[in-house]
């Protein structure tokens, strides 16, 4: 396995090219297949903290990377409409409250709450209280849990100079053909409509959501999810920035589907997400229009997509990242985090001597263990909701989940208790927020917080929020950080 051919560019491509390169450059030659004639999806531009330690891999500047990609800081997401219209909460990144070993923290506050001591559960949350007052400052000892709000597409150019620096070839054309060896099945390489030949030992499959050589070419199969996710269409379109960009993707619901608001340095990104069988595409785009803070700076982009996963994301020598893969709506801003884990798996298992089955086994296990867990904390917000104003919504809190889903739900709802298995992405602190912002009150609390008289918890409660407070009330505002740490030249 010396030739390594990446079909397809965009974020998942030259993210693929970027960290095979800096790894691996030395003994490969990679290739990078695209075509400017075939526009990416280009609207992945939230991003959630797994990415930081991409970016410490291939040891980049974090500033370098937020200047060239006219980034902001992100410490949550702000969730409005979503447990009842009028009503909000934000899921941030941070972790509330401190926990004893015998229960979670959620315990103590539920008590604090029954005996009037206890306030607002996002207020025992460093990065939930600065997002509110939109505030930020790198903290010591990673003392701040954060990630960006970045233009995708000046990512993937980013990426493209990087990797072309490790002596990644780029080869412009569009793929007309993939060949395939007739006893093994492999893919041997890529004929482009013009006639040139791209061989290759190993392919990484970025072609999107027609996964050309993963789905077309080696038959995998794919996993519909709308039964349980009923959003299947994006309207997407960029904005001038009004006012100060805070540090905070909005996600607004409304009455079939939900709209982003992703702030930039110098503009904003627009988009809603909806189900076409609970509401028209019409309908939809005027939504967004009607709800568009500043000038529009493009056109409506409609993007059509099915949720779900691959049956399998490795099969022979192919291996699907990004879209190709499979897609989760972008709720919770995990399509970029899904490219770096199967990245970051290809480099722990990547077959230098030849691919070996149980490589394959295991890397595919994972994956769908990974996604599984991430499918279910995304169908909880539509799940645990009190809204029932629309037949989208009435369906979404009636439905039939994942029997892992509704195990989560129950023992949250009967004892308060969350628990997160090795390898999942989403933290207990997730899911509490997620849950008690959804409008959920266990009905029961860990018997440790009754042995807290009232001047005790009190005591406890107040402690960690007037620290937060603290804390808090000596960081900058966002904007006046981004300016100092990282300002970018507005663009052309």
């Amino acid at each position: 396995m010396r030739r390594v051919v990446i079909a397809g560019g965009g974020t998942a491509g030259w993210m693929a090219a970027a960290v095979v390169s800096k790894i691996l450059g030395k003994s490969l030659d990679i290739t990078l297949v695209e075509s400017d004639e075939i526009g990416t999806v280009g609207v992945g531009e939230a991003t959630i903290p797994s990415l930081l330690k991409f970016h410490q891999v291939l040891e980049l500047s974090e500033a370098e990377v937020m200047k060239a990609t006219q980034a902001t800081f992100k410490l949550g997401i702000s969730f409005e409409n979503w447990r009842m219209v009028g009503e909000h909460y934000i899921h941030s990144f941070g972790v509330t409250g401190i926990d004893h070993w015998t229960a979670g923290f959620q315990h103590f506050w539920r008590k604090g709450r029954q005996r009037g001591l206890a306030s607002d559960f996002g207020d025992y949350c460093l990065e939930l209280r600065a997002a509110q007052l939109g505030r930020f400052a790198h903290l010591s000892n990673d003392g701040m849990n954060y990630a960006y709000h970045l233009d995708a597409t000046l990512y993937a150019k980013f990426l493209r100079k990087f990797s072309e620096g490790f002596g990644v070839k780029r080869v412009e054309g569009k793929i007309g053909q993939v060949m395939t060896d007739a006893a093994s099945g492999y893919v041997t390489g890529l004929k482009l409509e013009n006639g040139a030949l791209i061989e290759g030992d190993l392919f990484i499959d970025c072609t999107g959501f027609r996964a050309l050589l993963l789905a077309e070419t080696m038959g995998v199969e794919y996993d519909d999810w709308s039964h349980w996710l009923f959003n299947d269409t994006a309207i997407a379109v960029q904005t001038e920035g009004v006012g100060e960009p805070v540090p905070l993707t909005r996600a607004i619901a409304h009455g079939a589907g939900w709209q982003w608001r992703v702030p930039l340095q110098h503009r904003v990104g627009n988009g809603h997400v909806f189900s076409s069988k609970h509401m028209d595409g019409e309908e939809a785009r005027q939504i967004l229009i009607d709800n568009l803070q500043g000038e529009p700076l493009t056109q409506p982009r409609v993007i059509t997509f099915k949720p779900g996963q691959r049956r399998q994301s490795w099969k022979g020598n192919v291996i699907a990242i990004g879209l190709s893969s499979g897609f989760l709506e972008p709720i919770e801003s995990t399509s970029i985090h899904l490219i770096q884990r199967n990245l970051i798996r290809l480099m722990q298992m990547f077959p230098a001597d030849g691919i070996c089955r149980t490589d394959i086994d295991e890397f595919n296990s994972q994956v769908q263990s990974e996604i599984n867990h991430i499918r279910d904390f995304i169908i909880l917000h539509y799940k645990v909701t009190k809204r029932a104003d629309t037949p989208y919504w009435a369906a979404a809190r009636t439905m039939d989940v994942p029997a892992s889903l509704q195990h989560r739900i129950d023992l949250f709802r009967e004892t308060g208790r969350v628990f997160r298995t090795e390898g999942e992405l989403f933290t207990e602190s997730s899911w509490l927020q997620v849950m008690l912002g959804q409008g959920m009150m266990p009905e029961q609390h860990h018997q440790s917080a009754d042995l807290m008289g009232d001047a005790e918890l009190s005591q406890f409660l107040g402690g960690i929020r007037q620290g937060i407070e603290r804390t808090v009330q000596q960081l900058p505002s966002h904007q006046a950080y981004v300016q100092q740490f990282c300002r970018a030249q507005p663009p052309n």
